[in-house]
């Protein structure tokens, strides 16, 4: 998808939303549509109806860009996301991002359910993003460079931000929510990972392994985003515990999700 083709979509966004465009945007992953529906005075659009946007295929991903309030702060939510193991090109997996990098978000926060890695940080728990590894063999960096998104070469050796980390576990605390941090592995899917797998990833430093979420984080931080991410942990991986079901990880996320909620909640209202 070309720069063109982002800023068209981004116009067409524009000339249907009234209003200010909210500085920060969130895709919200499994189990969260109850904030999504809780945003005030939203402008919905379909992702149907959006030029060149992926449509996700996926239980639990709606398929919905909502341009509202929360907390009485402006606040974009992308209600789902589509994913690599649904057949879209590494390109489409990008293109939502720098549709909102157009629209001027400069706060990206991504969601999504993960397998953890570590007994202590079980189902129904949530995680920060620390930094993440790549084994997915994707990118959406790939390809020729426009210049007019970021440079040929990204750093990304701060690729989650620091600084917003510190205020999501400031936000916990206060919230008296535990909030475990790590490393997030991307596998590409649909399958989960074998227990040789898992094993392989605990030695490299992963702490939770999940299907999504960092190609969205290289493309926004090419356009010089700072982003911030949290897994809702549905399951522990495989070999740590009996037969995994995509049912699983929705029930968990669900419980995971209340207190993701007020987390965000809190969130928007100490950066905003």
């Amino acid at each position: 998808m070309t720069y063109e083709d982002v800023q068209a979509c981004a116009a067409h966004i524009k000339a249907n939303f009234k209003g200010d465009m909210p500085r920060m945007a969130m895709v919200l992953g499994s189990g969260l549509n109850s904030l999504a529906n809780a945003m005030e005075d939203a402008t919905v659009f379909s992702y149907a109806d959006l030029p060149g946007f992926p449509k996700p295929t996926v239980e639990g991903h709606a398929g919905r860009m909502l341009i509202g309030k929360l907390e009485g702060k402006p606040v974009i939510c992308m209600q789902g996301r589509a994913h690599a193991y649904e057949g879209h090109s590494e390109e489409k997996l990008g293109y939502s991002t720098r549709v909102l990098w157009a629209l001027g978000v400069e706060i990206l926060v991504l969601t999504n359910a993960a397998g953890s890695l570590r007994k202590k940080a079980g189902p129904g728990s949530l995680m920060a993003i620390t930094d993440h590894i790549n084994f997915s063999g994707i990118n959406p960096l790939v390809g020729v460079n426009d210049d007019r998104f970021g440079p040929r070469f990204p750093d990304v050796s701060e690729a989650w931000n620091r600084k917003l980390t510190k205020k999501l576990h400031k936000c916990a605390e206060a919230l008296n929510i535990t909030l475990h941090e790590g490393v997030y592995l991307m596998a590409k899917g649909p399958n989960f990972e074998t227990p040789a797998e898992i094993r392989a990833f605990k030695t490299w430093g992963a702490d939770a392994v999940g299907m999504s979420t960092v190609p969205e984080c290289l493309v926004a931080r090419h356009c010089g985003m700072k982003v911030v991410g949290i897994s809702s942990i549905t399951n522990l991986a495989a070999g740590m515990q009996a037969e995994l079901t995509h049912h699983e990880t929705m029930e968990y996320g669900a419980i995971a999700a209340v207190h993701l909620e007020k987390l965000l909640r809190a969130f928007v209202e100490e950066v905003l």
